[in-house]
């Protein structure tokens, strides 16, 4: 078998492997495959083409450009993944390994690409909360903005993942529009590989955007600055070697970490032997142990069952292990391949012997390993712990594989402090169909534990799983699992962004956003802003309607019209005697609906669709004999297709003396 050479990607070139390059070794029968690394990495040369060409080039795109760029690529890709599941048996994955890998990589492009779509402005600046108003009358305000940090993000990943661990902080950062520099684990470098390759000739990458380092990353935290990133993904041990760097810590670079975690789930007290909760509990502790042979910062550590029920969680996860083929992850049939490494082989045992110290093998042989002799192949190790509360290893030892230990709880209390004691996980599950029980475990665990997840017969059918983080929501943990943030949706990308204060009048913040502030100037169109299109509207165009005044008739017909005759309307007496109205008053809807009438163009035109009001308030009543008039502006404008965009336009309904009796934000449908 010849020898791959794993290169890395310098400043646009790719570099071979050099001197201090390393072998890679097939965990399927230990045999070098692969060697990666060269000591002659120009890490400065990297960080000066990130900066000078990747950083420039992505933030002159808006958000929905990188948007639209992140959806290429995970169609890219999509198309090629079957290259990348071939290569990836040598990690020792079968193949629903890969789909977890190569398929989730390319989901978490996919729901990054929607949600920078749907929650992100087409523009460059990103507003963050709502106007705040710094001055009595409104002419000196204050507004967070987002823009992108403007050095480079320094992605450490672990081997267990190569290519969802790439990608599930490549989303969120070319979102952000920041370049990034990819260093994987050397032991599955080569998988990792492949898919930069696929994503620089694929084209649709700015020069600079990616770079990728095969091997160590040399003399390269020593050259970052304040305006870098580094997210590491690994041993807590790597994970504070790392973040006490002299250069980071002098610099104040920022620096995430997702680290080794002591999950736990927890059978909950609600739930007997036979039930659909008590066999979905085993199947997901029996799942989290072998699916990437237990190699997962997500899986399950520790078994927390109530106190009667030892014994039958035992023997039910036994016998679903059982049934699990172990072998060559090639197979078909295979359910479990190898880990990554002999060496990783012996790291896992080594630990598996020190929870040994404290509990019991109840399922599982160390000395009689499947495939013996070849690349990193284990058994399944199941232990028992009699004393969780006097026990310390099986606490705080993450055996790093197919290893988990049942334990027992008492009642709810102690079954939260047992989740508890791990120091901090990045996931703790509960099955329970009870909602107290649900809500106490929340409020004892959420401080230690970054998700929880619940579930039962309910939901099971919909659910993810115990062990996948979701793009949409918060991967990281406190404590033990590292302290760090990542995905959550847009949450992931303002890690690559600066949070920075604004001051300034409403045509200040109106130009910096992009979006119009009341108070700022107001744009005379050519003609009523409904019978133009989407792109000829202009951020601030203004109609003011004519008055229409308000009759006790129209008050009465809309009652009886629509069925709404509550007393504020219909009743003068008991309408004085509430404290916010001065007698009877004008429905609020009736008000929507007369404003509509007064700005709304009636003819065919390019508005397509009213789709919904935001942030609507009543802040002064109407009687019979008010007047109303409107005010409507072009607010935000965000494109949702080729055919047309979203207008978000601010009105305000004001009285016959000037005052402001309801305010909202109108979004319609506009045709390009």
């Amino acid at each position: 078998m010849s020898v791959q050479q794993i290169n890395s990607f310098v400043a646009g070139k790719w570099l071979a492997p050099g001197q201090g390059a390393r072998p890679i070794a097939s965990a399927i029968t230990g045999e070098v495959i692969a060697e990666a690394g060269n000591d002659a990495l120009n890490a400065g040369a990297m960080l000066t083409h990130a900066r000078e060409r990747g950083g420039p080039a992505l933030r002159a795109m808006t958000f929905h450009q990188r948007a639209k760029m992140l959806k290429a690529l995970a169609l890219y890709l999509n198309e090629r993944k079957q290259a990348l599941y071939d290569i990836s048996f040598e990690t020792g994955a079968t193949q629903s390994d890969h789909m977890i890998d190569v398929d989730g990589g390319i989901g978490t492009l996919f729901v990054f690409a929607s949600k920078g779509r749907r929650e992100l402005p087409d523009a460059q600046v990103y507003l963050d909360g709502d106007l705040e108003q710094l001055g009595r009358e409104g002419r000196f305000l204050g507004q967070h903005v987002c823009t992108p940090l403007q050095g480079v993000a320094v992605h450490i990943n672990a081997f267990n993942f190569p290519v969802w661990g790439m990608l599930e902080k490549l989303a969120p950062t070319f979102l952000a529009g920041v370049p990034a520099i990819v260093k994987p684990a050397t032991a599955t470098c080569y998988v990792t590989e492949l898919a930069v390759r696929m994503m620089l000739e694929s084209g649709l990458l700015p020069e600079g955007a990616l770079q990728f380092v095969a091997g160590g990353l040399g003399d390269m935290l020593d050259h970052l600055g304040a305006q870098d990133v580094v997210a590491f993904t690994g041993s807590a041990a790597t994970a504070l070697r790392l973040r006490g760097h002299d250069n980071l810590l002098a610099s104040s670079v920022r620096f995430a970490a997702e680290q080794d975690s002591l999950n736990a789930s927890i059978l909950g007290p609600d739930v007997a032997p036979g039930t659909p909760e008590f066999d979905l509990f085993i199947k997901e502790v029996a799942r989290e142990m072998t699916a990437k042979a237990g190699q997962k910062c997500t899986a399950i550590r520790r078994i927390i069952t109530p106190d009667g029920l030892i014994q039958p969680v035992i023997e039910a996860v036994s016998a679903r292990l059982a049934k699990t083929p172990i072998g060559d992850p090639r197979d078909p049939t295979t359910r479990m391949g190898a880990l990554v490494s002999a060496d990783q082989k012996a790291d896992v045992l080594a630990k598996a012997a020190l929870i040994g110290a404290e509990a019991e093998r109840v399922y599982g042989d160390p000395d009689n390993l499947p495939m013996k002799g070849q690349g990193g192949f284990v058994s399944p190790l199941l232990f028992h712990c009699a004393d969780p509360d006097n026990a310390q290893r099986v606490h705080d030892t993450e055996a790093f594989g197919p290893v988990s230990t049942v334990m027992a709880y008492r009642d709810l209390d102690h079954a939260v402090a047992l989740a508890n004691r791990g120091g901090g996980s990045l996931v703790t599950s509960l099955i329970t169909r009870d909602g107290d029980v649900a809500r106490q475990v929340v409020l004892g665990a959420g401080a230690w534990h970054g998700r929880i997840y619940i579930n039962n017969a309910d939901s099971m059918a919909e659910s993810t799983g115990h062990g996948s983080p979701m793009p949409h929501m918060v991967h990281g943990g406190p404590g033990r699992a590292g302290g760090g943030e990542e995905l959550g949706g847009i949450r992931g990308v303002m890690h690559y962004m600066q949070r920075t204060a604004v001051q300034g009048s409403p045509d200040i913040l109106t130009a910096i956003g992009g979006r119009w502030v009341p108070g700022a100037a107001e744009v005379k169109g050519p003609a009523h802003p409904f019978t133009r299109r989407y792109g000829d509207l202009a951020i601030g165009e203004t109609i003011h309607t004519a008055a229409r005044q308000i009759t006790m008739d129209d008050i009465e017909h809309f009652a009886h019209f629509t069925g709404d005759t509550f007393y504020a309307h219909m009743d003068e007496d008991a309408a004085k005697r509430n404290p916010f109205f001065p007698g009877r008053v004008a429905h609020g809807y009736l008000l929507l609906s007369f404003a509509a009438g007064l700005f709304v163009e009636p003819n065919e035109g390019p508005v397509l669709a009213n789709t919904g009001l935001d942030n609507l308030r009543f802040m002064k009543p109407v009687q019979a004999g008010d007047a109303i008039r409107v005010r409507l502006t072009v607010k935000a404008k965000t494109p949702r297709n080729p055919d047309y965009g979203e207008v978000r336009w601010h009105v305000t309904l004001s009285n016959q003396d000037g005052d402001i009796v309801a305010e909202y934000e109108l979004l319609t449908m506009n045709a390009f």
